[in-house]
């Protein structure tokens, strides 16, 4: 199997294990506003046809690679995708029932989380999520791939920031704010306010 096969078949086994986690789940008790998740998906869904939809080839400039990584460089690609989605399911299995599927939410029981990797980052299954989409589109290596890893970036940081108004308006700001104070949005050990 080439990198590029096992890259997709990855992100393919991700999406079907994200999917059936659904069901593992806390009742949702609020909701932030739909029409910002839509914005989100939306973002998102641009992001991942220029990461995923587009080959690189030799008849349109934009696609041409940017560059040739020989395999090994491409392998340690694929591993570092490995990484992001290995950051994604600790994150996941440590928020348990308090994770949500869809949108921004509060759930029953819901209390700041700031153990395992949310003592790193507020944000760790975004984290992953950009850490693997730029393994991805480095190991392609062109113009639209880097800029849907771009844009996933963008859209995971504007949801992170409304979730994040949305937790200190449910949880209560003190404890929202004592945890932020202390652990970086989503890159470790860099902080910038929110």
């Amino acid at each position: 199997m080439t990198p590029e096969y096992t890259t997709y078949a990855l992100w393919g086994a991700w999406g079907v294990s994200w999917s059936v986690a659904r069901f593992w789940s806390n009742r949702t008790e609020k909701r932030d506003g739909v029409g910002a998740e839509l914005f989100f998906r939306a973002l998102l869904g641009v992001g991942a046809i220029l990461l995923f939809a587009f080959p690189p080839s030799h008849h349109y400039y934009a696609q041409k690679e940017l560059w040739y990584l020989g395999d090994a460089l491409k392998w340690i690609l694929v591993a570092l995708t490995v990484v992001g989605f290995l950051f994604i399911w600790w994150a996941r299995i440590h928020l348990g029932r308090l994770w949500s599927d869809w949108g921004v939410t509060k759930k029953a029981g819901h209390y700041v989380v700031n153990t395992g990797p949310y003592r790193l980052v507020r944000h760790p299954i975004y984290l992953g999520l950009i850490l693997a989409a730029f393994a991805t589109a480095i190991e392609k290596g062109t113009s639209f791939a880097l800029l849907g890893a771009a844009i996933i970036t963008l859209a995971f940081c504007t949801k992170a920031r409304r979730e994040e108004r949305f937790l200190r308006a449910e949880l209560g700001e003190g404890a929202y704010d004592a945890y932020a104070t202390k652990t970086a949005m989503l890159v470790p050990f860099l902080r910038i306010s929110s």
